[in-house]
C-alpha cells in the first residue's frame, strides 16, 4: 500500500501528503463545528427529548454555520444481487462526516458498530456518535474513524500503521 523509493513516500490512490493533511484538517474543523452546535443545543434543551427533536435542531444550527447537511441519508447495501435500502445515516455533514444521534442511558457496542457500518458503506472516514441523554454532552460524544491510517514515522521509519475497526474494538 505504501511504498518508498529514493526517500520519497507515495500514498495510495495518488494522494499526496498535503491532500491527506488538508482532508484531515477539514474533517477536524467540521467535527469541531458539529460538536459545538450539539453542545449549544444540549445546554438549551437539556436531556429528555426525542432523537428527532435534537436532529432537527442540529440541522438548523449546522445550516446556520453554512454547512451542507443531508438528513436520513440512505446507506447503500448490496448483498449478492439484492440491493435493499435498509439503513439510514441520521446526518451526513459536508459529505464527509456521518452523525448518529442517540438518546439513551448508555451507548452500546451495537451503536458503535452501526456508525462504523455507515462509514464503511458510505466510504467516509469520520463519524460522530452523539448521545443527548447525558447530563454533560461532552460525556456523550464519540468520534470514530473508519480504517484509520497513521502516516507518521514509527520508530524512525516511514511504515504505514493501520488500525482497523477490529483492532480499535480490541483496545477498548
Amino acid at each position: 500500500m505504501l511504498s518508498t523509493f529514493s526517500g520519497r513516500v507515495s500514498f495510495p490512490h495518488e494522494a499526496t501528503a498535503v491532500d491527506l493533511i488538508t482532508g484531515c484538517l477539514a474533517r477536524s474543523h467540521t467535527t469541531e463545528q458539529i460538536n459545538g452546535a450539539a453542545i449549544k443545543i444540549h445546554r438549551r434543551l437539556v436531556p429528555g427529548l426525542l432523537e428527532s427533536a435534537y436532529e432537527a435542531c442540529l440541522v438548523y444550527e449546522l445550516e446556520q454555520l453554512g454547512l451542507h447537511v443531508q438528513r436520513q441519508r440512505a446507506v447503500p447495501l448490496i448483498y449478492e444481487s439484492v440491493k435493499p435500502e435498509c439503513g439510514l445515516a441520521d446526518l451526513v455533514v459536508n459529505r464527509e462526516v456521518v452523525v448518529e444521534i442517540k438518546c439513551k442511558d448508555m451507548i452500546h457496542p451495537v451503536d458503535q458498530a452501526q456508525l462504523l457500518s455507515c462509514l464503511r458503506l458510505l466510504n467516509l472516514r469520520v463519524g460522530l456518535l452523539l448521545n443527548f441523554h447525558e447530563v454533560s454532552l461532552k460525556d456523550g460524544i464519540r468520534r470514530m474513524v473508519n480504517n484509520y491510517q497513521d502516516y507518521s514515522p514509527i520508530e524512525g521509519s516511514s511504515r504505514l500503521h493501520e488500525v482497523t475497526a477490529e483492532t480499535a474494538e480490541k483496545t477498548r
